[in-house]
């Protein structure tokens, strides 16, 4: 199918290509990445600028033995194709097929494991002082983003690398501001200059040769230095990274070969800590994907020569739900602000960005700052929510307790992807946040069964005078059967009762709720009686409820899209265990392990939470007997 990529088998075969044959080659892996995205979905835009800066890295680089890390990981496409993996390529992010980014399970060339943003650079210095603490001599390798850089902890690797001095390589990939001046003939010139050895020597020989001039010589040198300063910052702005103790490269054509193999070759033979600037295009190659990259970042299945995304008709997303009553709340309340880090198209808030621009904030990628600010304008009056997936809230944890809870801030958390998203699996399920949440005191944790419930719960939540947590999953709402649509308004810790039962109630969360309810209508035709609860508070709970089904059934099966361990489930238990309610209990989460990634229909089912599984749980708990005694 393809004259040269097909004969890739490893990192080996790239660098026996010459100039010529290794341009071919980057055609052929774009070719490659749309043909099979266009099928599968999948990080489109990014892979495909950076097809040359990877064939590149690993022609100077020997991977295995080289380590090289990825930031984020959803760039890393090309690095899997290069590495063995073309012949299931056609299976990234599918069930049991290979991850849409590194895994250390997965290949040996795979040196993290990454799906967060800002870690490379820390793990690749970890990575460079365990090698220099045992004597080897294989070189590390970071490849990481502008708008990842924008982490904090990216910033906090840097300063220590630079303060260690220690052999490592550091490229920034840069393809979202323009710098188009600095690239050229005069930027090759300074990196040449910079990596040349007789350039270094002869530059501490004449600082030497200064500082040895009787009464007034360290003088002179430091006005030499001080002059050389003054141009390189004249010259090259970004003469910041130097400051931080790194050799500074580029900018440089991240879609030239011959020179990125040039620089990364100088870069690979220099002593201490280098930063190599490289510009690339998102999307280059693809017409579609370079006109729209941010749509093309993460895309679905799409028609090649139309570039048109294949969508099935869907019913309201609960992100769309939650950008609509941000805008209506908004106009009622001129105090109400909106902030993301780095996702107001994915969390939904594009609309309100565009209606209330002096009022919506876009931290970048900073989630701890993100949530302390939003504490830092609710101590002055305002009202703001935070609206961020539920796999990133984890990283603004210590945040979330001190700056908020603890000061009991007015503040909303809309933690969308709750649950499990799909096809970026383990480092992107939301399956964490009612464990990680449900401890913290002051909080209270919603789960909306459906779009206008969770519009409902933001209303309630805005006025609030506490920290408030709405979890809602990523996707479409789901239709509860007509008998099963409740009325009963939003009221702090109050669940929703949508059939009573006299065998057993189940207690759903969020989601769960509308399977749980076509559960208990197929247990009718075996004869079992089973109450719907729509438990709404995960926290505070509701324990008058909980102690009025516990006396008429004695039996609870709980349904969550949560961890068993320290979710809602544990909650009750730990009630019945306070309250010596005589009840017995199943509770149907997910177990200690981290879920897999692939389409959300398979994963249910394999953990035994789709309508089928819960069906068959729910019905073997109904069929024991007796009462366990709390």
């Amino acid at each position: 199918m393809y004259h040269i990529l097909d004969k890739i088998e490893g990192p080996e075969d790239v660098k026996k290509l010459n100039d010529i044959q290794q341009k071919i080659l980057a055609s052929e892996i774009r070719q490659a990445l749309i043909e099979n995205i266009s099928k599968t979905g999948g990080h489109l835009a990014s892979n495909l600028g950076v097809v040359e800066l990877t064939i590149a890295i690993h022609s100077t680089y020997s991977s295995p033995w080289d380590k090289i890390i990825w930031d984020v990981g959803h760039q890393s496409y090309v690095h899997k194709i290069l590495t063995g993996r073309l012949d299931r390529f056609s299976t990234i992010r599918q069930y049991n097929g290979l991850s849409g980014f590194p895994k250390m399970q997965e290949s040996p060339h795979d040196a993290f494991g990454t799906g967060h943003s800002s870690t490379s650079i820390s793990t690749a210095l970890g990575i460079a002082v365990a090698r220099d603490m045992e004597g080897k001599d294989f070189s590390v390798v970071a490849v990481i983003g502008d708008g990842a850089l924008s982490g904090g902890m990216a910033f906090e690797a840097l300063n220590h690398a630079g303060h260690l001095g220690t052999n490592l390589t550091v490229i920034l990939n840069e393809n979202e501001m323009s710098i188009a001046k600095n690239v050229g003939s005069l930027a090759r010139y300074l990196s040449r200059l910079r990596t040349d050895p007789t350039y270094s020597k002869l530059k501490g020989d004449i600082e030497n040769i200064l500082k040895k001039i009787p009464g007034i010589g360290q003088s002179v040198a430091k006005v030499a230095e001080k002059a050389k300063d003054s141009i390189k910052y004249f010259l090259v702005p970004s003469m910041f990274f130097e400051e931080l103790g790194f050799t500074y490269l580029g900018p440089v054509d991240g879609h030239d070969i011959a020179i990125l193999k040039d620089v990364l070759f100088r870069a690979k033979n220099l002593k201490g800590p280098v930063l190599i600037h490289v510009v690339t295009k998102k999307g280059k190659g693809y017409n579609p994907a370079v006109t729209n990259p941010d749509k093309y970042h993460g895309v679905g299945p799409f028609d090649i020569v139309s570039g048109k995304i294949i969508q099935k008709p869907q019913r309201q997303t609960f992100s769309s739900a939650f950008g609509e009553i941000m805008v209506e709340l908004a106009e009622e309340e001129p105090k109400l602000v909106a902030i993301t880090a780095a996702m107001a198209s994915g969390t939904g808030l594009s609309r309100f960005a565009k209606t209330y621009p002096g009022r919506f904030f876009d931290v970048a990628i900073a989630e701890q700052h993100a949530v302390t600010f939003a504490a830092g304008m609710a101590t002055i009056g305002f009202k703001p929510v935070f609206a961020v997936y539920s796999t990133f809230l984890q990283r603004a944890y210590d945040q979330v307790i001190h700056d908020v809870c603890l000061q009991n801030l007015p503040i909303v958390l809309a933690v969308d992807r709750a649950g499990i998203v799909g096809e970026d699996g383990p480092t992107h399920h939301g399956v964490f946040d009612i464990s990680y949440l449900r401890q913290i005191p002051n909080i209270q944790i919603l789960a909306p069964s459906g779009c206008s419930e969770l519009k409902a719960m933001m209303r309630y939540a805005v006025n609030c005078d506490g920290p408030v947590a709405i979890r809602y999953p990523r996707g479409e709402d789901e239709e509860k059967p007509v008998a099963y649509r409740g009325t009963v308004p939003i009221s702090k810790g109050v669940s929703e009762v949508l059939k009573e039962g006299s065998h057993l109630y189940i207690l759903a969360v969020g989601n769960m709720v509308p399977r749980s309810c076509r559960v208990a209508e197929k247990l009718k035709d075996t004869g079992i009686d089973a109450g719907v609860v729509n438990v709404r508070f995960v926290k505070p709970l509701d324990t008058e409820l909980i102690s009025r089904i516990a006396v008429k059934t004695g039996k609870l099966v709980v349904v969550e899209d949560n961890v068993v361990s320290g979710g809602f489930g544990s909650s009750l238990l730990e009630y019945i265990s306070e309250a010596d309610l005589p009840l017995k209990v199943k509770i149907l989460g997910f177990p200690d392990e981290f879920v897999s990634h692939g389409d959300t229909c398979s994963l249910y089912r394999e953990y035994g939470l789709d309508e089928e599984g819960i069906l068959e749980r729910v019905a073997g708990f109904a069929a024991e007997g007796g009462r366990a005694v709390g």
